[in-house]
């Protein structure tokens, strides 16, 4: 696979990034978040952002992203990113996926990572808004595959903070990462829970 053009997204836009930066640690004071500890020095790594229930936590770590100045990317199936609007998807920091082989997504991922010198791609581990007993593994074979870390972002809706956990790199044993990666969450609560 020929190097990827994920390079020019609206993280790393002159002008709008400062500008979306420094309204972005405005919006979070003025709403009484935090960032806690500081962003990995890593150029590669999947991100997974747990838990997600609401919408919100997507807002939230943008507003993270933004006041980081992180370069963030996420996953969408290839019918989001058609012809005439494929580069505003990509300047949002979208990530075309081909899902309709078996397996491809990890592959096509793994790929990306290789092929690029720096690459952040965010994941929802548990797949959907709603309470899972199980996560969804992509993330895991991602990192594994392409041999980098996965970064464990959180939320904390009761104490009102975003941060970054510890790193973990995949051993292969699936059901052993996934339970010891899950435990650094029991103590999270997402923002649906913290509201009820």
């Amino acid at each position: 696979m020929a190097k990827n053009t994920l390079t020019s997204t609206m993280f790393r836009t002159p002008i709008i990034s400062p500008v979306l930066g420094f309204l972005s640690k405005l919006i979070l004071k003025l709403i009484g978040w935090r960032i806690e500890n500081e962003q990995p020095a890593y150029k590669k790594y999947v991100l997974i952002a747990a838990p997600h229930t609401s919408n919100w936590d997507f807002a939230i770590f943008l507003l993270v992203a933004f006041s980081l100045r992180m370069d963030l990317h996420w996953m969408g199936k290839d019918s989001l990113f058609p012809k005439p609007f494929k580069w505003l998807m990509i300047w949002l920091g979208g990530v075309p996926v081909d899902r309709s082989k078996s397996n491809n997504m990890v592959d096509q991922m793994s790929d990306y990572f290789r092929d690029s010198e720096e690459l952040v791609v965010i994941v929802p581990p548990e797949g959907t808004r709603s309470k899972v007993d199980r996560w969804k593994t992509g993330f895991y074979h991602i990192a594994r595959q392409a041999e980098i870390p996965i970064v464990q972002g959180y939320f904390d809706a009761d104490h009102k903070c975003v941060g970054f956990g510890p790193s973990f790199f995949p051993t292969g044993d699936v059901d052993k990462d996934i339970a010891e990666i899950r435990a650094f969450y029991a103590d999270k609560s997402g923002i649906i829970k913290a509201n009820q």
